[in-house]
């Protein structure tokens, strides 16, 4: 199961970014990467077109590994681990292991 959903709010462990903290804008399972908000920005090289005349250089965000990231636990703010279980109604919810807390 892959534990980083898109909206999560995770900080960086390892790596160039190491302790930023930001939201998840994109899950590429099968690599096992995601997308985070200003996180692991690369500069890249932009054409002249007709909505942008200048053209220039322009900075976006490239994948990351999940092994580099950890989720933010809501209650305290700090990095947690995941924990799933099976709720009454049937229901999987994931729950962070610091606080015990449905993320």
């Amino acid at each position: 199961m892959f534990t980083i959903k898109k909206n999560d709010q995770v900080v960086v462990i390892a790596g160039k970014d190491k302790g930023k903290t930001g939201k998840v804008l994109k899950v590429f399972p099968k690599q096992d990467r995601v997308i985070v908000e200003h996180i692991n920005l690369s500069k890249k090289a932009q054409r002249p077109t007709q909505q942008n005349q200048q053209g220039g250089f322009i900075e976006i965000e490239m994948p990351i590994h999940r092994s580099n990231i950890m989720l933010v636990d809501k209650r305290t703010n700090k990095s947690t681990r995941m924990a799933s279980s099976i709720l009454k109604d049937g229901s999987k919810v994931r729950i962070a292991k610091k606080s015990g807390e449905v993320i």
